[in-house]
């Protein structure tokens, strides 16, 4: 029996992404899933190149991957990476047997019989594809709502990797969505490079749909009981939206918000298309609607021409806000993008400064956010073992929480009370 050993780095997109290149291969190719990389026969990297290290971690893992494989054993490399560089990685690393972008995963199941198959072309329409089945846990599913990406942000290459935005047809992710929860899944987990923009281009013929008429539709599918998405963008969180999140019981309580930058000109140049005023104004509404919201963000400093005022802005909206999670980098030149030919590049020294100031502020916010979740109870859905007796699951805001348990909680939605606040998360008892 053939074995397949698959690493995925990056988002939560690409996670998805190997699920359907396992269930392609393991449905209609034979292979079966194995931890033990000496014995597969199909080595399969699927790759990340939104930042530089994971692009430098790349070669270095293919590198040993082809010094303990077995020799007849074939390594494919695919995702955004592939995307990137296509045939330049078999000509840096020859024992690599085939290169998939992330555009093209449909195509999993030809290239592996191709030597040297390079399939890269990120104008390839997998929106109506139909992929086999596989999930990674019983109890969630990712399901992509949309390819692609029609923003033009300066500091980011996904565009040049995953290609022009098409929404995936409402029909298709309903019939996940039921499959999903047939199976097991009581939260689904909506995926798209920006989410909230969905029903902007279908690849078939148009149609009238937008991100939060998709929110309802997925709502009503009998067995849903939790909805999650990411991740949402400033500039479309309209009214209509936001009124559908905060009133849709089975929506979680939980948004993220990539900020980016809190100075509006710096916002300018990144070509968010969105001020610190409007970030601001739909973070505030957003407070006020929903009190026990989580708002978690993305944050990059050291962005070419950024000042000390304009880290100032940056400082200032995470004091308002007071995000309950931050995301937060240095400022990488990507290929393909045209920030990293801007001549005002921000000093490393700087950037490392500011990165720790900011990252030190929300940390000592992060202690008091915590702190006031002692005593508290929550709902919350077990769905992974973790060492030492613990299970965790996350509350309907997005809290991590551990218990002492044990398989019995897997699946299954539980009244906790919190003994233990965390940064990391909660620690708490079962409510009998």
């Amino acid at each position: 029996m053939k074995k397949l050993y698959i690493e995925t780095l990056g988002c939560a997109m690409n996670v998805r992404d190997s699920e359907h290149i396992i269930a392609e291969l393991t449905q209609k190719e034979g292979y079966t899933l194995t931890d033990e990389l000496k014995e597969a026969d199909l080595i399969l990297i699927n790759t990340c190149s939104v930042r530089e290290k994971p692009v430098h971690k790349l070669f270095s893992e293919i590198g040993y991957f082809n010094k303990v494989k077995k020799p007849e054993a074939k390594i494919g490399v695919c995702g955004c990476t592939a995307s990137h560089l296509g045939e330049e990685i078999i000509k840096k690393a020859p024992y690599v047997s085939f290169v998939l972008g992330a555009r093209n995963v449909s195509k999993i199941t030809q290239v592996i019989h191709k030597d040297k198959a390079v399939e890269v072309d990120i104008d390839y329409d997998e929106s109506t594809y139909a992929f086999s089945d596989f999930r990674s846990s019983p109890y969630k599913a990712f399901i992509n709502i949309s390819i692609g990406c029609d923003k033009k942000c300066t500091f980011c290459i996904v565009p040049s990797t995953r290609g022009e935005e098409i929404s995936i047809p409402p029909e298709l992710i309903i019939q996940e969505v039921e499959k999903a929860v047939r199976s097991g899944a009581k939260e689904i987990f909506l995926l798209g490079q920006n989410v909230n923009n969905y029903g902007r281009r279908f690849s078939d013929h148009d149609r009238k749909i937008d991100f939060t008429d998709l929110l309802k539709m997925v709502s009503e599918v009998e067995g849903v009981e939790r909805i999650r998405f990411t991740s949402p963008h400033p500039l479309h969180m309209d009214d209509k939206f936001l009124h559908e999140f905060a009133t849709n019981p089975k929506i979680c309580k939980s948004m993220h918000m990539p900020l980016q930058s809190g100075s509006t000109a710096v916002l300018r140049r990144m070509k968010r298309g969105y001020t610190k005023e409007w970030f601001l104004d739909r973070a505030m509404k957003l407070r006020e609607m929903v009190p026990d919201v989580h708002i978690s963000t993305d944050i990059i400093v050291g962005f070419p021409g950024e000042s000390d005022k304009d880290f100032e802005d940056t400082i200032d909206v995470v004091q308002k806000v007071r995000f309950e999670q931050i995301f937060s980098f240095k400022y990488s030149p990507r290929p393909l993008t045209p920030a990293k030919d801007y001549e005002d590049q921000v000093p490393d020294a700087v950037a490392s400064a500011r990165l720790s100031r900011l990252q030190e502020l929300h940390l000592s916010m992060l202690d008091e956010i915590s702190a006031k979740e002692k005593g508290k109870i929550y709902t919350v859905y077990f769905e992974e073992l973790k060492p030492g007796g613990y299970v965790a699951g996350r509350t309907d805001n997005n809290w991590i929480v551990k218990v002492r348990g044990s398989e019995e909680l897997l699946g299954r939605f539980v009244d906790v009370k919190i003994t233990k606040p965390g940064r990391l998360g909660l620690e708490g008892e079962v409510l009998a």
